[in-house]
Order: C-alpha cells, then sequence, then structure tokens
C-alpha cells in the first residue's frame, strides 16, 4: 500500500472508495455463484451427451461388422444448418443449441445394403450429439473463462482493495487525532504564556 496523506480530503476518498468497494463486491458474489451454477449445469449436460454417445455405439456393437462394408454414407447425409441462438447467462453471452437440419438422399434400393438406411439414423444421431457437445464445450470454455475472472476481482476487492482502504482509514484517523491532540496540547500552551505573561504585565 502506498503511502496515504493524513488529510481530509483523504478520509473522504478512502471512505468512498471503501463505501463502494462493499456495494460492488455483494453483486460480484451473485456473479460468481450463478457463473459456478451454470458451468455446473453445462458440465452435466455435456456428461449427458457423451454417455448417450457411448450408449449408441454400444448399440452398434452388435452389428459393427457390416460398417467395414464401404458404404458411400456421407453422399447421402449432409449437414444442411446447426441452429444456435444467443443467451446471456450472468452478463456471458452463450451459444445456445437449438437442433440440426440435415438433407439426406434416399438411397436407390437396388444398390445400396439394407442396413443403410438404420446406419444413415445412426449417423445422424452421432453427428448431432458431436455438434451440440461442441456447442456445450464453447458455453463452458466461456463460463470459465468469466468464472476466472470474476474470482479474481472477487478476490481482489476482498483481500487487496476492502482491507487496504480499512488500513489508510485507520491510519488517517489515528494521523488526524495526533493533529487535533497536538493543536489542543499547541492552544492550552500558548493559552498559559499569554496568562503568564498578562500576569507579569
Amino acid at each position: 500500500m502506498s503511502r496515504v496523506k493524513a488529510t481530509k480530503q483523504e478520509l473522504k476518498r478512502q471512505r468512498d472508495a471503501l463505501a463502494r468497494y462493499e456495494r460492488y463486491l455483494p453483486t460480484l458474489r451473485l456473479k460468481q455463484q450463478q457463473l459456478q451454477v451454470e458451468l455446473r449445469r453445462v458440465e452435466v449436460a455435456l456428461q449427458e451427451a457423451s454417455e448417450e454417445e457411448a450408449a449408441i455405439r454400444r448399440e452398434l456393437e452388435s452389428w459393427i461388422e457390416l460398417w467395414a462394408e464401404p458404404a458411400p454414407l456421407l453422399s447421402f447425409l449432409s449437414l444442411e444448418e446447426v441452429r444456435t441462438t444467443e443467451t446471456s447467462v450472468a452478463g456471458v453471452t452463450l451459444p445456445t443449441f437449438e437442433g440440426v437440419s440435415w438433407q439426406r438422399v434416399a438411397p436407390p434400393l437396388d444398390a445400396t445394403a439394407s442396413w443403410l438406411d438404420d446406419a444413415l439414423l445412426v449417423l445422424e444421431r452421432l453427428l448431432t450429439l458431436r455438434l451440440r457437445r461442441r456447442v456445450l464445450a464453447e458455453q463452458r470454455s466461456r463460463l470459465a473463462d468469466e468464472l476466472r475472472l470474476t474470482s479474481q476481482r472477487v478476490n481482489l476487492f476482498e483481500k487487496v482493495k476492502i482491507p487496504e482502504a480499512q488500513e489508510a482509514l485507520r491510519i488517517i484517523r489515528i494521523a488526524l487525532g495526533d493533529l487535533q491532540a497536538a493543536e489542543v496540547v499547541r492552544a492550552k500552551i500558548a493559552k498559559a504564556k499569554t496568562l503568564e505573561r498578562e500576569r507579569a504585565a
């Protein structure tokens, strides 16, 4: 902490600063809590999406050998649109997954394997999950960054700014008290000398 001036103006400035820090700190703590809750929600959603993908992959195990046959799956299925919107949570703009549009071309019945329709459905589900997980990962990244910054600000206020302002106020009050006491002593000495001169005269 830099040296503080023992003046009434500095006393007022430090009081105002302390009041400002104490007024903003609860807002920052609330934002920190909201970000923590939202981050937990996103992490749970990511975990659920991962578990859903694992479940789909387990379903595939019974007929995975069919995938060994060459099949131009992506010529029958293409991504048309990923729909996202933006929402704001505790002042952080987050992308929100709305859905996916796929363009499907019906495979020719006489030239493709019978399992191709089922494979296209599974592929569509897996790719949709991956796109959803990508959006959730972006949400998690933005929330984690904002939570880190907010936590730093909370710590700055709690551990640095508020204690510094309180210490500065304490030092200024002591210094102003000492000055006031010294003025009283000087006034008494001056009065005593004046009385002595009056008596001597």
